[in-house]
């Protein structure tokens, strides 16, 4: 990458965004050196300001960002570093520095617990329980949280038919990991077809 470090007195700007969800974990900066440090590593590394040192984010807390992907702005002087967060972001134990009042993008989320669910089963773990019974129960599952989320829709109350849509998007959710697809699949789909 050809980063213009001379714009910021030898720091650049880098945003730090979950590659699953999407949602904005930090800001940091980096110089020449915790730009490379991060690339030959695959965790990032930033210039601390206040320390006026090198610091790999979860270099105490051992909450590390593994990086996904790089890209840099149009001016090239602002990386955007798409990662894979091992616990909070955030030093105050927040999911990412902005406070946010919720997780936007939760159900990405939801497919990751599902996903570890599957690869690490545990005995007590509803999804596990749906696992052993199969696809066609699964599938069978998700018909039934369909017609729940309709009648909720057409007789119920609002909470209802949260509660409903709620359950139908997780079955859903397992059943898509049952077959070994994901949101993602989904989302070009649903893109592809929008254009």
């Amino acid at each position: 990458m050809n980063i213009d470090f001379n714009k910021g007195n030898g720091l650049v700007p880098v945003v730090i965004q979950d590659d699953q969800t999407l949602e904005v974990l930090m800001l940091g900066y980096m110089n020449q050196e915790a730009y490379d440090k991060t690339v030959s590593e695959n965790k990032v590394t930033f210039f601390s300001r206040t320390k006026n040192r090198l610091w790999t984010k979860g270099e105490s807390s051992k909450n590390y960002l593994h990086v996904k992907s790089m890209a840099l702005d149009c001016d090239n002087d602002t990386l955007l570093i798409k990662v894979k967060a091992e616990g909070p972001t955030c030093h105050t134990g927040e999911r990412n520095c902005f406070k946010t009042s919720y997780n936007h993008n939760f159900i990405f989320e939801l497919q990751n617990i599902i996903n570890e669910r599957y690869d690490n089963p545990s005995e007590g773990s509803y999804v596990n329980k749906l696992r052993k019974k199969g696809l066609n129960k699964i599938a069978q599952k998700v018909g039934e949280e369909g017609v729940e989320t309709v009648i909720a829709a057409l007789a119920e109350t609002e909470t209802d038919l949260i509660n409903e849509a709620s359950d139908l998007m997780f079955h859903l959710l397992v059943l898509l990991r049952e077959k070994n697809l994901n949101l993602e699949v989904i989302a070009k789909n649903l893109e592809s077809r929008h254009k």
